[in-house]
């Protein structure tokens, strides 16, 4: 007997029809955004590195071409194996850090920190300043911001409601024809004082300074404080670079007991251990401010990374044995770095600000003529300084990328620094020397 199976044919599916969907739009705070000076200078280098006969060389962003100090290597890879280093932290920080970081304080301080109340660790010096916004920010709040800026602080302050008021540090009226100090780029204190309204909650001070390298004079500090005290304003004191100054350095916490009850200051793992891609920062400050920091905080990111955390804690108990001599040795590495590069524009005459903290240099270009027929794509040209345009070229056909600090004003204000550009120094000395004598091409474009 024989059986048949039945088959059975399926009908293909039939496409579905794609219909064009409009998303919803994106919030106004984040949507009006043009593209950042990072995306211009990455894109310009990577297509600049197809068609070099030579490597680009990234002197622009502040990332070290070097690996942290061994003790701290060390202390990363034994956190490894802890196992409460593998799982939370106490969203205030983990103790040990805390300890460690009140320890590491209370000399400048010239007082007892409580680590419970009066410290809390944050994802990054970046994540700590946005929820110190955040937290006391409500909408229409303003912040005094002096320009050049951190260009974080910006979106910081407008994602929880508040308005930027800036007040620019002034330049010498010279610095096209001669090499300035970072001291002479001078606070008009008619104008801060005048930016000062009912609204004002904050002011932001950056010392040492990104970009300028100036280290805020302590007569400068009392008078910014004496503005904050008067009308009762929070300082955020961003001393992420407090471990490289070349000159006299004054922390606004110690400047008297107001100013210690109002200030909340702003320190950065990455900034003292050359170890950027940790993201553990700190700030510290009367506790009272640092209760709202930590609510803040606790909503934004809930936890910094444990491992990391406990590798800093242990990195500074280790610098501070009097054996140690890293960070001795970390300001001098820097002030022989600085002696290293900056002979370039000694060599070409070119101007520059000489720093007296951080890792950045500000170099003057308005003696460097590009062609008048070079083409430059929009980004770079619309609604742009002409700093933009420099740093371009000299990505395209130099080799070098550097930051246009433009980038870090209103537009208003660009003519302030329109003529100068970022160099970082945070690089290895070979780094630094390829540098150096890649920017010798400049020599044919310089017209005194």
């Amino acid at each position: 007997m024989t059986s048949a199976t039945a088959t059975t044919t399926t009908a293909p599916r039939a496409t579905p029809k794609v219909t064009s969907i409009k998303l919803p739009k994106p919030s106004a705070k984040i949507a009006g955004q043009a593209k950042d000076v990072w995306t211009i200078v990455n894109e310009a280098a990577v297509e600049a590195q197809a068609s070099l006969p030579f490597p680009v060389l990234n002197l622009g962003q502040g990332f070290f071409s070097y690996n942290p100090p061994d003790f701290a290597i060390k202390a990363a890879q034994n956190a490894l194996n802890d196992v409460s280093c593998n799982q939370y932290s106490h969203t205030k920080g983990r103790p040990s850090l805390r300890k460690a970081l009140a320890a590491a304080y209370e000399p400048s301080f010239g007082r007892k920190i409580n680590w419970e109340t009066e410290v809390v660790v944050t994802s990054g010096a970046n994540e700590g300043m946005f929820s110190a916004f955040t937290a006391f920010l409500s909408d229409g709040d303003e912040v005094i911001v002096f320009e050049p800026f951190f260009d974080q602080y910006i979106s910081n302050i407008q994602l929880p409601g508040g308005k930027v008021v800036y007040v620019p540090l002034v330049p010498p009226s010279d610095n096209d024809i001669r090499t300035v100090s970072s001291s002479e780029w001078k606070i008009d204190f008619e104008d801060l004082r005048s930016k000062v309204s009912p609204r004002t909650k904050m002011i932001v001070v950056n010392s040492p300074h990104n970009p300028v390298g100036k280290v805020f004079s302590r007569e400068e500090l009392e008078k910014i404080g004496q503005i904050a005290v008067e009308n009762n304003i929070i300082v955020l004191s961003d001393e992420v670079y407090d471990r490289l100054y070349y000159t006299p350095f004054t922390r606004m916490a110690t400047l008297s007991p107001e100013l210690q009850r109002l200030t909340l200051t702003v320190g950065s793992a990455g900034k003292t251990f050359s170890a950027t891609g940790w993201r553990v920062g700190w700030l510290i400050g009367d506790a009272e401010l640092i209760k709202y920091v930590s609510a803040a905080h606790t909503r934004i990111c809930f936890a910094v990374n444990s491992p990391l955390q406990e590798a800093t804690a242990v990195a500074l108990r280790e610098a501070a044995k009097p054996e140690n001599t890293f960070f001795a040795d970390h300001v001098e590495a820097y002030k022989r770095k600085f002696r290293s590069f900056n002979r370039i524009w000694d060599e070409l005459s070119l101007p520059y600000t000489d720093p007296e903290g951080g890792y950045f240099v500000l170099v003057n270009f308005s003696k460097v003529k590009i062609p008048e027929d070079y083409q430059f794509p929009e980004d770079v040209t619309v609604g742009r300084a002409k700093d933009f345009q420099m740093a371009y070229w000299l990505i395209k056909e130099i080799g070098v990328v550097t930051i246009p600090p433009t980038e870090f004003y209103l537009p208003e204000h660009a003519h302030l620094a329109e003529n100068y550009l970022r160099f970082a120094v945070c690089k290895t000395d070979d780094y630094l020397e390829e540098a150096v004598e890649r920017l010798r091409l400049l020599k044919p474009y310089i017209q005194n």
